[in-house]
């Protein structure tokens, strides 16, 4: 998460909203109360309804649908204008639980709060594909730590890995355990994808 985080309180207007946004190449600004806890989240989405009803005709718009895009229309302050409450996660909530809720709740960033709903970062969806530029040699490592040396013993099974693309080759003796070796890698960060080449053995008599 980046943890220097550009927030606004309720009363603070729509001018210096939009100042903010544009001078900090930001998409949303947290709204705090309190000590720093997020009660809402004022987005470019948000703002973007004063212009388009800013000369509008009423009458061509379906006004019970857009109802809520009226009243932000009408809106002058991060208060009126946030939604709330803040769609949000904690500091120890995975990668991929951060991006389920982003594709879920179809936002772009989350706040990171902790217990007691403080701010104390915002995560976006750069940040989260930062975790495809790691290291094959990274990935590779961490795979044969936690999860083949995991293996029954006489496993013969390695680990290759390009441009993020894991492959498993070598001899496995249980191919029950090739749905868990599938999914456990595909669980480490920055797997772009797993290819298994695994051969059973010949029976022993």
């Amino acid at each position: 998460m980046t943890h220097t985080v550009i927030a606004v309180g309720q009363e603070a207007p729509f001018k210096e909203l939009v100042e903010l946004i544009q001078q900090w190449k930001v998409g949303f600004l947290p709204v705090l109360e309190g000590e720093g806890r997020v009660i809402g989240v004022v987005s470019e989405a948000d703002l973007l309804p004063k212009e388009e009803f800013r000369d509008a005709d009423p009458a061509r718009y379906d006004v019970l649908r857009r109802l809520p895009d009226l009243a932000k229309a009408g809106a002058v302050t991060a208060g009126e204008l946030m939604t709330s409450p803040a769609v949000s996660v904690r500091p120890d909530a995975t990668l991929a639980v951060a991006a389920r809720v982003m594709a879920r709740r179809r936002v772009k960033h989350l706040p990171v709060v902790d217990a007691s709903g403080l701010l104390q970062g915002v995560v976006s969806r750069s940040d989260l594909l930062k975790v495809f530029l790691r290291a094959d040699e990274d990935i590779a490592a961490e795979i044969r730590h936690a999860v083949l040396s995991s293996l029954p013993a006489r496993t013969q099974v390695d680990v290759r890995v390009r441009e993020g693309v894991v492959t498993l080759g070598g001899t496995l003796r249980d191919t029950a355990l090739v749905p868990f070796l599938a999914r456990a890698s595909r669980a480490v960060e920055g797997v772009v994808d797993v290819r298994l080449d695994l051969n059973q053995p010949v029976s022993e008599q």
